[in-house]
């Protein structure tokens, strides 16, 4: 039961790599943005901002659920 345990807390916590993987490319694409469009770096800043605090978010609530599971299921 164990070993169940810590598979399923590494499926939850595997999330994590997507959240980073959409973080980077969305940095790179706004990092296009800005050298195309110096004038609307603003904007597109606040945008990127925006949008990497929700993908952390994701992240974060896939550590959450990692922590649920082993805890509760032990």
């Amino acid at each position: 039961m164990n070993s169940l345990i810590a598979i399923g807390a590494g499926i939850a916590v595997f999330c994590a790599l997507g959240a980073g993987i959409g973080i980077g490319i969305a940095t790179g694409k706004a990092s296009e943005a800005i050298a195309r469009q110096p004038e609307a770096a603003g904007k597109i800043n606040s945008t990127l901002i925006l949008g990497c605090a929700l993908a952390e978010a994701t992240a974060i609530y896939g550590f959450v659920i990692a922590l649920m599971i082993i805890v509760m299921l032990k």
